[in-house]
């Protein structure tokens, strides 16, 4: 069966098609019903299906267009990811022992995505406890890269990922505090824009069986994914906004506009590399590749700046406030054997390694002190961007890598043009957006020599998302960005 016209169009493609009658809801949902149960038997993107309710969310969709009702995404499909909650399926967090928790009441963002005409396929496969840049659990099993069956589709929004690579409706969600959104639109290819922290409320997106309450995640954040940059806002402005339940909690979407129009009045600063863990050869010549078109299409490009916060330390800061609340929600005895390890740690140790276990141990006073650290480091970034519109830089330092499950993430090597480095510290990168609350738009930049999907990151001040996301839908328009798997391009 051959993919239809509609298979990897984009989300505002898809809506003016509706609006002009060219397709319907049902025929859109039914095209990205086939193709899941045409090609997921290989990818495993899609681990709980949703298509009897979609498909009456879809034919509801027609009756309404047929009224002439208009909503941002009336009558589109999408796939969300494990991790939010939708009434009546699982949620799992890819935990067995919650395999069969199901919540009586959508995610706050889920309403959003229903009251703004969304048509809601299934959900997306994740690794246990989100906590992996691989997407695999006992429950659902392991989902692949859809460009190669034997590699990682990123995590841990992998399963959306891997899902919008393979045309299973044009937009998804997903979520991030290492990178979950976009590592793995990086490793598949496709869009993924990590918002502002506190822009979008998080009610809902708990680890089962906790009630879904407004809360503040530390450092964690609820994002959209998608094949092109302007589906991004579209999914954005339906998700965004404070919970209604918690006026503390959250900002209103009165984002200001982007800093600039048109290319040739960005002023961006590329980073290349990092002192902890560098980018491969493939990730720097995308890089230099960019730079190089973006100036020569007027963009101001500088290449260092001192304004720019020190990586080695912010990175150290990162995995401590990481692990700090992470290791909240860890079992006893591993908190113990962090203790023991954190006190034979020496003074002068500076490893990632040992800031982790730092973090996990820390006392409240600790804490607090890291926290004005933070607010200095903000208060860095907010000096460089009053001489620079956006930051790009790498989000992860290669390709994807072949599946490697092995049960301490600690002892995993990634290989980067040879040299093995700790599979851990690849947070350096997406860290670099997240310990401040920084918005990043991730955007792929074609292929590798292996035939793998390469990217990068637009870092943003904060709050001003529109920024980075215009960047990249300008850097989309004049270069290029989604190119489908090839073999599952049908």
């Amino acid at each position: 069966m051959a993919k239809s016209q509609w298979s990897f169009k984009t989300a505002v493609e898809l809506s003016a098609a509706l609006k002009a009658k060219q397709v319907s809801a049902v025929e859109l949902a039914e095209d990205a019903i086939a193709r899941i149960e045409r090609h997921d038997g290989k990818i495993n993107a899609i681990c709980v299906r949703d298509f009897e309710r979609g498909l009456a969310s879809a034919r509801a969709a027609d009756a309404a267009i047929a009224r002439g009702e208009t909503r941002p995404l009336l009558g589109l499909p999408l796939t969300i990811k494990e991790s939010y909650n939708i009434a009546g399926l699982p949620t799992t967090w890819g935990f067995p022992a919650q395999k069969d928790f199901r919540p009586k009441e959508d995610a706050l963002t889920i309403t959003r995505v229903k009251e703004a005409g969304g048509v809601i396929l299934g959900k997306t496969n994740v690794p246990v406890g989100l906590g992996d840049w691989q997407s695999y659990n006992d429950i659902y099993g392991t989902t692949s890269n859809p460009f190669d069956l034997g590699r990682t589709p990123g995590g841990s929004s992998g399963g959306s990922s891997a899902a919008l690579a393979v045309g299973y409706g044009p937009l998804s969600l997903g979520s991030d505090i290492g990178g979950s959104l976009r590592v793995p639109a990086f490793h598949c290819g496709v869009y993924a824009h990590k918002p502002s922290f506190n822009l979008v409320p998080v009610r809902g997106h708990t680890p089962p069986p906790f009630p879904a309450i407004p809360v503040e995640r530390d450092l964690s954040v609820l994002g959209p994914m998608a094949r092109c940059a302007a589906d991004l806002s579209l999914l954005l402005d339906v998700i965004a906004g404070p919970d209604p339940l918690d006026a503390g909690v959250g900002y209103k979407l009165a984002l200001p506009p982007p800093r600039h129009d048109d290319l040739k009045d960005f002023r961006v600063l590329v980073v290349e590399d990092h002192p902890i863990m560098p980018p491969n050869k493939d990730i720097r010549t995308a890089i230099e590749t960019l730079a190089d078109n973006l100036a020569k299409a007027g963009v101001t490009i500088a290449r260092e700046s001192s304004l720019l916060p020190d990586f080695a330390e912010s990175s150290r800061l990162y995995m401590r406030r990481l692990m700090s609340f992470l290791g909240t929600f860890f079992q006893p005895e591993a908190i113990a054997g962090a203790k023991t390890a954190a006190a034979q740690l020496s003074s002068d140790d500076k490893s990632l390694t040992a800031e982790r276990l730092r973090g996990m141990t820390q006392s409240h006073s600790g804490w607090v002190i890291d926290d004005g650290m933070r607010a200095r480091l903000r208060a860095q970034w907010r000096e460089l961007f009053q001489s620079f519109d956006a930051v790009i830089c790498p989000i992860m330092p290669t390709p994807a890598y072949p599946h490697d499950h092995s049960p301490d993430q600690e002892k995993r090597r990634i290989n980067i043009d040879g040299k093995d480095y700790m599979y851990s510290n690849q947070l350096v990168w997406p860290g670099i957006a997240t310990l401040p609350g920084l918005p990043a738009t991730a955007i792929p930049l074609g292929l590798s020599t292996g035939g793998l999907p390469v990217g990068v990151q637009i870092v943003g001040p904060w709050l001003e998302d529109r920024t980075p996301l215009r960047l990249a839908e300008l850097i989309e328009r004049e270069f290029g960005g989604f190119v489908p798997p090839p073999m599952f391009d049908d």
